[in-house]
């Protein structure tokens, strides 16, 4: 493959409705317009003016896709076939979204991109044995796809060469349907088709337990089988999330502080909301989660359907 397509370069994605920005840098939405109730475009996702600005640094992973494992793992263990693994610590006693330099902070390969009613792009990422201390060699593949009018799709894929290994990748988009410097989430409307929570330690990691919602705070549940709705009652835009994931972490921005976003936005607590739909939180160390362990030649899946609408 040409040098050429291994920089970091920004690409765009339009069918008309949607208008989407994407850079192959961490295969990260940098972008995305979609209309309100009036038909007014608004770009509802938090990020950055320029590409170079991500690998400066993204420590809110603002739209990037994250892995080789998504979220926490305890004290960046774990055994696999009698082998232990150690992993970079990044996140209190924790490692964190692939470690030190996790698929969020790589060059992916961009294998191709279409135009046409359902514009689309693939980018590829060779992921080496021992890199950020994970075993084997993998290929992964996110590609996004403007599947209909009002859709946006991303299909990741993941197949290890040579070794057994955990893979649970998560798209880290940061949403304010509002637009993305309109202010905090706060307002928005969330629902979540999720019955149970993982409780979680003073270091953030699931203690193995699964709880019911009914009567938490944490009980965003309804009677859709989707994954999410969320809903800005003054643009009118809805999203509605669907994924074949088993499970999604809710961040409301609880961490972000002051960070200098695009067009001289100010990104402060609550000023964007993400949905990460992926493995359960340390599954590589909790044997009653699902497993995230992929085998050599199995092929690791995980889609995630965008679709907006007005209310």
């Amino acid at each position: 493959m040409s040098d050429r397509l291994k920089e970091p370069r920004l690409f765009h994605l339009n069918n008309g409705t949607i208008r989407v920005s994407i850079t192959n840098y961490g295969a990260t939405i940098t972008s995305l317009f979609v209309p309100d109730k009036h038909g007014e475009l608004a770009d509802v996702v938090l990020g950055f003016d320029s590409v170079q600005t991500y690998m400066e640094g993204n420590p809110c992973y603002f739209g990037c896709i994250v892995g080789r494992v998504a979220n926490r793992i305890k004290e960046g263990k774990f055994s696999l076939n009698g082998a232990d693994y150690s992993l970079p610590i990044n996140n209190g006693p924790n490692s964190l979204h692939g470690g030190n330099k996790g698929f969020d902070k790589v060059v992916w390969d961009v294998v191709e991109q279409k135009d046409g009613e359902q514009p689309s792009i693939i980018f590829k990422y060779e992921s080496s044995d021992g890199e950020e201390g994970y075993p084997g060699d993998v290929t992964v593949t996110a590609t996004y796809t403007l599947a209909s009018t009002n859709t946006l799709r991303l299909d990741m894929e993941a197949v290890p060469k040579n070794k057994p290994t955990p893979i649970s990748l998560a798209q880290h988009t940061y949403w304010n349907l509002g637009g993305h410097k309109s202010g905090n989430i706060l307002d928005h409307l969330v629902q979540l088709s999720a019955s149970r929570i993982t409780p979680v330690d003073e270091n953030s990691i699931p203690t193995g337990e699964l709880l019911p919602v009914k009567g938490t705070p944490f009980d965003f549940t309804s009677e859709k089988k989707h994954a999410a709705k969320v809903k800005e009652p003054s643009s009118g835009r809805v999203l509605n999330l669907w994924t074949d994931a088993p499970g999604v972490q809710f961040y409301t921005a609880n961490y972000v502080n002051g960070v200098a976003g695009k067009e001289g936005a100010v990104y402060g607590k609550h000023s964007g909301l993400c949905l990460e739909t992926q493995g359960f939180p340390n599954a590589i160390n909790q044997p009653n989660f699902p497993s995230i362990v992929v085998q050599p030649g199995e092929k690791y899946k995980h889609s995630m359907l965008f679709e907006f609408s007005v209310e």
